[in-house]
């Protein structure tokens, strides 16, 4: 009887393994490259109900010369679906930008509205869609970059996996409404968070490199505290650290306003 019930429980672990590693192997199959970059999109730029961090950025040139500023980001998702989003960023350093801001609206199905306040001429500017893959003040990271690229402008295919992260070839669907041929995003398998990124152009060369440089915990939530952009051609870079980050703060709809480019509100920017 004795031998009878290990033969039996012999079975029974067998068929429960196999059943695990099936099960396992369906869940990979069945994750596609879309289902890889809407996980992602979620990990990089939605986590929490809203988030603030201070931010210090370096714009290094192709001879080594460096300039600073200094400034506060915050957002607010405004759905469930990844997809409306609402940017402030306000700059406090150097001198000659302090007050400056650049707001952001993510929309869905239409271009997102962005404006650009420029204290010194007290001029509200209007970013075009044409404008959204241009310099972000100055720097190596376009408008696009700050508040992100819709993952349904471009068609998705994976191309490697690893034990360790995924790689996902994304094509643009307007190929003229940017100036990449393709890019390659490697996507951590934890954390969901991608950790580099590589811009092609016409002649397949890479000519612009994000990299996530520093990774943390944050409220539980995986974290990119200090990214850089880099110019390839150039050699130029432009490296973003952030610190006091909050998720989860309770930052009202309303800041996110022409009213509030003029006016600060410095409650929620401390």
């Amino acid at each position: 009887m004795k031998e009878i019930l290990k033969v039996i429980a012999a079975k029974s672990l067998t068929f429960m393994a196999l059943t695990f590693i099936a099960a396992n192997t369906a869940s990979a199959e069945t994750m596609s490259a879309m289902d890889i970059v809407k996980k992602a999109n979620h990990a990089f730029l939605y986590q929490g109900i809203d988030a603030k961090s201070k931010v210090d950025m370096s714009i290094i040139d192709g001879q080594g010369r460096e300039r600073t500023r200094q400034l506060t980001i915050v957002r607010k998702n405004l759905d469930q679906d990844d997809g409306k989003q609402k940017y402030y960023v306000y700059f406090s350093k150097p001198a000659d930008i302090k007050k400056m801001v650049f707001m952001a609206w993510k929309n869905l199905n239409t271009d997102d509205d962005r404006w650009l306040y420029l204290p010194a001429l007290d001029l509200v500017k209007r970013i075009a869609a044409s404008d959204d893959r241009t310099s972000f003040v100055g720097s190596h990271f376009f408008y696009e970059d700050v508040s992100g690229r819709s993952i349904t402008e471009d068609i998705h295919q994976l191309v490697e996996e690893t034990d360790d992260y995924y790689r996902v070839k994304s094509i643009p669907k307007a190929p003229r409404a940017v100036e990449f041929t393709y890019y390659k995003t490697r996507i951590d398998k934890k954390t969901f968070l991608p950790t580099k990124t590589e811009y092609f152009n016409e002649q397949e060369i890479v000519y612009r490199t994000f990299s996530a440089l520093n990774i943390e915990m944050i409220q539980g939530y995986a974290t990119i505290t200090v990214a850089q952009m880099a110019d390839n051609i150039s050699g130029g870079k432009t490296i973003l650290k952030s610190s006091e980050v909050k998720y989860d703060v309770g930052i009202p709809e309303k800041i996110f306003s022409e009213r509030y480019l003029r006016r600060a509100p410095k409650k929620y920017l401390r």
